[in-house]
């Protein structure tokens, strides 16, 4: 049955691809072709779970396709196949195809009617690749597939502000969660010295062995999966981000942010369970965080205003206990509750337009005053203390801005008198500084070279620091970015045997996609002379091409996985030591800003309210 896998990913795949060649007009073939691909994958995908239950459902596990191999490293893609995935697949395919066909007449005549169904399969395509994933490498494709999916789709209605300010802010979240699962990774390369299989790590025999001889590698993984897990299903302290992303069309909503995207972090504890079982202190931090993140979630959703953000914060409630009764290791009742919660929720988003309109006619006509509720029980200033919290939801946003943002913009304000001139004054001198001392690097006493690789990673935070906080010169705001990746990959050459092949894996991506990006902002300039960073200019509207090569660019030089530069970022990180933690925190960190400051280009060039006045502007405001 193995070989079957691959189709999972295969069927998706041909229908992404078809829908791509489809005339943007033609809405009857682009929404015919988007449902005959999930109703087609959800029909031979439920014989298949048929077939396997009646085989004694065995787990499967399929080495697909080995991507790159050298003398100590292994980038392979890898297929797995038990009870977690059966239960997320029927789920999420039922639910997509419902949610598509729904959509066929929800945006019958919207300007991104194309671009939505597009999206929508590409999302899907990316969530069978992550349940389907047999190892960290090929469940971050699928991871990063979701991401951007999500960013794409809050910002669908891309000449509002807020949609494209939201999209960025989820973007932001969902770059801290990649991060988290590329230090998991990271330190899984060290602690096992190969590519894991989640089938392996099913051996508890295995397992255990590996934990008792290196607790704290263990207790490193199993926190930076949770800190991955938590901002992908929005708790705490990161759940502030799920009501923002409701900026979206309904049906995206129900699909991504109530049902399904949202759910993929209870996914991966779920899949690496047999890790983390016997850390107790991880079971109970993953228990109390899941619990805390319901019992401030259902505060918070009994006073919105917004029947969105009450459904919201009710998911995030639900994902808290689903998160607890993980710890306690109900997978079945976990699994149960996940179906139950998806189903529930995306049924109330897709008929949330009909109920706001019948709630108002009853409150009109038939009002009657709330039943008293548990609330009423509690002392006078405890009432209006927990309903002033709960307005303000808990200042989440700002816990946020305070302990996070805040800093690294604080920062990068200390950079403001670097500009143009004194950055090529200071930086070239410096890289080729760096050059000189990986050339003769034997000839370098060993107190010194220990400490250049940190160095030059820190090199590249501060050119990636000013890049985020440039306003004004896009161009530097851009070569800045490229130029971090070079920093980084300097600071790995000189801190290991960095091979010139793998080197160029990385870097290949990083040139290609940073010259394109550069090629088409040269050109931008050359249309549009105001091009700057201070505001968005919506320049969508006006060159839709340019805007989709631009996006190709920024997805590449993020590490996303269309360019060689994917398997460069695990290759990088597979040569920092795992007792380097201030090194592997700053490359860690210059991805983080990195992405923010990629995703912020593009924003602003090319998403918000246009800046031609001859166009229609929407209101900030929605």
């Amino acid at each position: 049955m193995e070989y079957l896998l691959h189709f999972f990913v295969l069927v998706p795949l041909a229908g992404f691809i078809i829908s791509l060649l489809l005339n943007e007009k033609n809405e009857k073939a682009i929404s015919r072709i988007s449902a005959a691909t999930i109703g087609v994958h959800l029909i031979l995908g439920s014989l298949f779970v048929f077939y396997w239950i009646f085989s004694r459902h065995p787990n499967l596990n399929m080495k697909e396709l080995v991507v790159y191999k050298s003398y100590e490293y292994e980038f392979l893609i890898d297929f797995y196949f038990d009870k977690i995935s059966a239960t997320y697949f029927l789920v999420g395919a039922a639910l997509s195809f419902m949610v598509v066909v729904y959509s066929r007449y929800y945006l019958h005549r919207e300007e991104g009617y194309k671009r939505f169904f597009n999206t929508i399969l590409f999302f899907y395509l990316g969530y069978n690749i992550t349940i389907f994933s047999g190892n960290f490498e090929t469940l971050f494709i699928g991871w990063e597939m979701l991401g951007i999916s999500s960013f794409l789709l809050i910002a669908y209605y891309r000449d509002r502000y807020l949609p494209v300010k939201n999209a960025i802010k989820v973007f932001s979240i969902y770059r801290l969660g990649d991060v988290g699962l590329i230090l998991a990774m990271w330190m899984s390369h060290h602690l096992w010295f190969e590519n894991i299989s989640f089938d392996k790590l099913n051996n508890h025999v295995l397992v255990h062995f590996q934990l008792e001889n290196h607790t704290k590698v263990g207790l490193f993984i199993s926190v930076m999966v949770l800190i991955a897990a938590a901002a992908k299903s929005a708790q705490l302290p990161f759940s502030s981000w799920l009501p923002r992303a409701m900026e979206g069309p309904t049906p995206s909503s129900a699909i991504f942010y109530g049902s399904l995207s949202v759910h993929i972090g209870v996914f991966l504890l779920l899949r690496t369970y047999h890790f983390w079982e016997y850390q107790t202190p991880v079971r109970i931090a993953i228990g109390v965080l899941g619990i805390a993140s319901t019992l401030i979630a259902t505060g918070i959703s009994r006073v919105q205003s917004s029947i969105k953000s009450q459904i919201a914060y009710a998911s995030i409630a639900q994902i808290g206990i689903i998160f607890a009764e993980v710890a306690l290791g109900w997978h079945l009742l976990a699994l149960f509750h996940f179906a139950g919660n998806a189903f529930l929720r995306t049924y109330q988003l897709l008929v949330s337009p009909s109920v706001v309109s019948y709630l108002i006619r009853e409150q009109f006509y038939h009002y009657s005053p709330h039943e008293k509720s548990i609330e009423f029980a509690l002392p006078g200033k405890w009432q209006n203390t927990l309903y002033m919290l709960c307005v303000k939801e808990w200042n989440l946003d700002g816990i946020l801005y305070t302990l996070l943002w805040n800093p690294i913009k604080k920062i990068a304000r200390t950079f403001h008198f670097l500009d143009e001139g004194k950055a090529v004054v200071f930086f070239i001198p410096a890289y080729m500084a760096g050059l000189a001392t990986v050339l003769y690097k034997e000839e370098i006493p060993l107190n010194i070279r220990k400490y250049l690789p940190v160095l030059f990673a820190l090199m590249g935070f501060i050119m990636v620091l000013k890049s985020f906080s440039e306003r004004r010169n896009v161009f530097y705001a851009w070569i800045l970015i490229v130029m971090n990746n070079f920093w980084i990959s300097l600071s790995i050459t000189l801190n290991s045997h960095f091979p010139a092949n793998q080197m160029l894996i990385y870097m290949s991506g990083v040139v290609v996609c940073g010259g394109l990006g550069l090629g088409i902002l040269l050109r931008m300039k050359q249309i549009e002379p105001g091009l700057d960073l201070a505001r968005f200019h919506g320049h969508v509207y006006e060159y839709p091409g340019k805007a989709f090569f631009f996006l190709l660019a920024c997805l590449g030089l993020t590490g996303f996985p269309i360019t060689p530069t994917f398997i460069g970022e695990d290759l990088l990180f597979a040569h920092i030591h795992s007792d380097q933690v201030v090194l592997a925190a700053l490359v860690a960190l210059c991805f983080v800003v990195d992405g923010l400051s990629i995703i912020r280009v593009f924003g602003r060039v090319f998403f918000g309210p246009h800046v031609k006045t001859y166009h229609e502007v929407a209101y900030k405001s929605s």
